[in-house]
């Protein structure tokens, strides 16, 4: 059995949703977890600065010998992925964009609804990715900058979070 960590970074707290799930189904994996709170939120920063950030963190991972790396954020997955692959070809790095997008089209949802950052907004990786397995899908996107401040200060419950009419 390979003793190594798996690697799990987000640009905040978010991603420890995805740690539980990782002891839920392999609970004998040692797991390394990175929120990057001091730099969240991500979506509102530039390409170029993201890739930058998800760098320095995967860079830390690969050296405390990850075996492999989540990204449990959206906007690096979207931003990010492939210059991160690039950078360790041997290292899997799996982002949480691919396994949502198959879930979705496997649960036969015709019509999807995508709030995220700012940043995973414009790259519409959802709405390509949704597309390219399911043609007739129908994609409405919309940014929600606050969004992430908000969750990560666990202001879910309040006014601001509530839907206009």
């Amino acid at each position: 059995m390979d003793n190594r960590p798996i690697g799990v970074f987000d640009s905040g707290l978010g991603g420890l949703t995805s740690v539980q799930e990782l002891h839920r189904q392999l609970p004998e994996e040692k797991v390394i977890y990175y929120g990057d709170t001091a730099r969240t939120p991500y979506g509102s920063k530039s390409p170029e600065t993201i890739i930058k950030f998800a760098t320095q963190i995967v860079d830390y991972l690969v050296a405390r010998n990850t075996k492999m790396i989540l990204i449990a954020c959206n906007t690096v997955t979207a931003l990010a992925l492939d210059s991160l692959r690039e950078r360790y070809p041997a290292m899997p790095i799996i982002g949480v964009i691919g396994p949502t997008v198959r879930k979705v089209v496997s649960d036969g949802c015709s019509n999807v609804g995508v709030i995220a950052t700012k940043a995973t907004i414009g790259s519409d990786v959802y709405g390509r990715e949704l597309r390219a397995l399911d043609p007739d899908i129908k994609v409405s996107s919309a940014a929600c900058p606050a969004i992430v401040p908000l969750v990560e200060e666990g202001l879910t419950d309040t006014e601001i979070m509530e839907p206009r009419s």
